[in-house]
């Protein structure tokens, strides 16, 4: 019987060995190729750039808003003139001595009044007026146009058109006596009405504005809401109570923090109309009472914390404001 030589399996290549070993290290160097960047590196490129692109803008921040208040902060603590010197510390004196301050208190009531009013007029009439302009068309367009003309003018301008209108002799007086009106209202020189004229006129500027937020938020709303309302048995005034009112939410709260930074800063057209008058302090408000005691009487230091108090009044009344219509636009 014949014996075979038992099969013996062959040895593996070294070659394929090599290769496979080539190819980890190939793909361990194109794996460490495209590993990504660490995070610290990212984070680091990511700030520089973002310092490059924000350096600009908050050196004109730094140098045109906080530096102004940190020095009128200082100066509302000192007794500061400077046709006066030297210049001495005095603490909260100051800031004590505004709230016996009668003029001070006149114009703080004054500028209330005016804040009021004019947050008032302006977020009802520019609802109202964007309701009527909430459709499609050339002249609806042309309209549009025509009430945000007087956000885009200067305050100074509104006042002197205003002002040759509203005068004893002015346009609407005119037009009042030809009406048969012997004895028309003296607009700006009856310390009765002059408050009120002064707020109209801020609050007519203003207009626009609100106008504009107001037409945003309505085209914004999908006509879905509305004709599932329609289906539902809603009128007009129900749908605007549960659809429109409550879908404006974040419009109004734009537009009345709007108006109250609006009425508290009240200046040009006060300058303008009626210089604080008729009479002593009619219708002064903050601001106009900080300029006329910095450059008229030269008090830097008393009017440097009429604008603290200013500035802390308007800080607090924004915050608050929009805390609250914040919450309404979360329950909406």
């Amino acid at each position: 019987m014949r014996v075979g030589t038992p099969h013996r399996p062959e040895a593996p290549s070294a070659t394929p060995v090599k290769q496979s070993a080539a190819g980890e290290r190939g793909r361990d160097t194109h794996a460490k190729r495209i590993a990504p960047t660490p995070r610290r590196a990212r984070t680091k490129g990511g700030l520089s750039r973002f310092a490059v692109f924000a350096a600009p803008g908050l050196v004109v921040y730094l140098a045109l808003v906080l530096v102004p208040i940190a020095m009128t902060t200082g100066y509302s603590l000192t007794n500061r003139n400077p046709f006066n010197p030297p210049t001495r510390w005095v603490g909260l004196d100051n800031l004590t001595g505004l709230f016996s301050d009668d003029e001070f208190l006149k114009a703080l009531q004054n500028t209330v009044v005016i804040t009021v009013i004019v947050t008032l007029v302006t977020n009802a009439g520019g609802l109202a007026i964007a309701l009527l302009l909430d459709r499609r068309g050339w002249l609806y367009n042309a309209l549009r146009s025509v009430f945000f003309v007087p956000v885009v003018l200067s305050a100074v301008v509104v006042s002197v058109i205003w002002q040759s209108i509203l005068v004893d002799d002015g346009l609407l007086n005119s037009m009042l006596r030809d009406l048969g009106v012997h004895h028309p209202p003296g607009w700006l020189s009856d310390p009765g009405l002059a408050l009120y004229t002064v707020s109209w006129v801020i609050a007519w500027q203003g207009l626009g504005f609100c106008v504009v937020i107001y037409l945003a938020g309505l085209q914004g709303i999908p006509q879905e809401l509305y004709e599932a309302a329609a289906i539902d048995g809603c009128g007009p005034l129900m749908r605007f109570r549960k659809v429109t009112w409550p879908m404006l939410a974040p419009a109004v709260t734009i537009n009345t923090v709007m108006s109250l930074i609006g009425g508290f800063k009240a200046y040009d057209q006060i300058q303008v109309l009626t210089n604080g008058g008729p009479g002593p302090g009619t219708t002064s408000t903050l601001a106009f009472q900080v300029v006329q005691t910095a450059f008229n009487g030269n008090h830097v230091g008393y009017a440097s914390a009429m604008a603290v108090v200013m500035l802390v009044l308007v800080a607090a009344v924004s915050v608050v404001a929009l805390g609250l219509l914040q919450k309404r636009e979360v329950t909406s």
